[in-house]
């Protein structure tokens, strides 16, 4: 039954910083409306899987969520298996962002018919977006992996994947290593001054579930796990507006602006960012809560770097009549 007012969740990737540069980043900046949710809003750490959870999953299995067809279906069991470039920092080997890569369709086909054939014995590849891609299993896979949207800018383990089939695929990875570094593709891309693909990523596998019971009525994101989500649930989806807007019912509302300025440690294009945020959600969205257009607002804030944290801010309009609950400062975002 649709919820006759809106109860608005913000998931904002990136909205926590590491602790050791988050003074240095917000003791000068103001946000009101987010100092106002910190004070008066109640903090509740989540667990990592609080979004397999809030669909009634134990876990998201992303390879089929993002082949979810219009139909809401996606037979059979797949596996993420996408194009990535690995770097060397003084971090040591990390992951770089994917979406640096910006693979075409035509680079993106030429690239997987070199190393399909090392992954024949598992299973078929597809493509569900250029820097998307999919094996649908042909048979069970035993692997301790990590997801991939975790795993950006993190150091890259060499023990992993794990699990039975952990030894036969980390042969199998270092072999498309080989196929890909001799690519045609990628030796083009290097004399462009592109990055290059240099391994792929194993993660998110999984077949999608019979039953799905979402805590959400509707979603506004561009990411294609959640677009998935809601197919598979029969729920609207639409990417993000520019600015807060009024619905109805439960929404989830994913704005991913800090997440790439957190990941890189950029301090000045996290503040302008936020300030963005400041002024396009937090500030109308409170401003709606005042006046009982919208009924609860959660910010949910992740920490993309060193120790990854999952924490949500929860408020509703009766919290805002405490008056003795001041607003804190920004340092307290943690």
């Amino acid at each position: 039954m649709l919820t006759l007012f809106m109860h608005l969740t913000l998931l904002v990737p990136g909205l926590l910083l590491p602790l050791e540069i988050l003074e240095n980043t917000v003791h000068d900046l103001r946000a009101p409306a987010l100092s106002s949710i910190l004070g008066s809003g109640v903090r509740q750490p989540l667990p990592a899987d609080w979004l397999a959870d809030a669909f009634g999953l134990d876990h998201l299995p992303a390879a089929a969520l993002r082949k979810v067809s219009p139909g809401g279906t996606a037979p059979g069991e797949w596996l993420c298996l996408d194009p990535v470039r690995w770097q060397v920092s003084h971090e040591g080997v990390t992951l770089d962002d994917p979406a640096r890569l910006e693979l075409t369709a035509a680079e993106a086909a030429a690239l997987i018919e070199a190393v399909a054939p090392l992954f024949a014995d598992w299973g078929e590849f597809s493509t569900s977006a250029p820097g998307r891609w999919e094996l649908q299993l042909k048979r069970p896979l035993a692997l301790e992996i990590l997801p991939l949207p975790t795993s950006i800018q993190q150091a890259i383990d060499p023990r992993l994947p794990g699990g039975t089939d952990g030894p036969a695929w980390r042969l199998l990875l270092a072999e498309a290593q080989t196929v890909l570094h001799a690519h045609p593709v990628n030796r083009q891309r290097e004399m462009a001054g592109k990055p290059t693909v240099n391994s792929l990523w194993p993660w998110g596998a999984g077949m999608l579930p019979q039953k799905i019971k979402p805590g959400f009525e509707m979603a506004w994101s561009d990411d294609p796990v959640i677009a998935g989500l809601c197919a598979h649930a029969g729920l609207p989806s639409r990417l993000p507006p520019a600015r807060y807007a009024p619905a109805t019912g439960r929404v989830l509302a994913m704005l991913e602006s800090l997440a790439v300025p957190a990941r890189t440690f950029d301090a000045l294009a996290w503040r302008d960012a936020l300030q963005t945020l400041e002024r396009d959600w937090l500030m109308p969205a409170l401003t709606a809560l005042k006046r009982g257009e919208c009924r609860s607002l959660r910010v949910i804030g992740t920490r993309l770097r060193t120790a990854p944290d999952t924490v949500a801010y929860d408020i509703k309009r009766s919290d805002l009549l405490r008056f003795w609950r001041k607003p804190r400062p920004l340092t307290e975002l943690k």
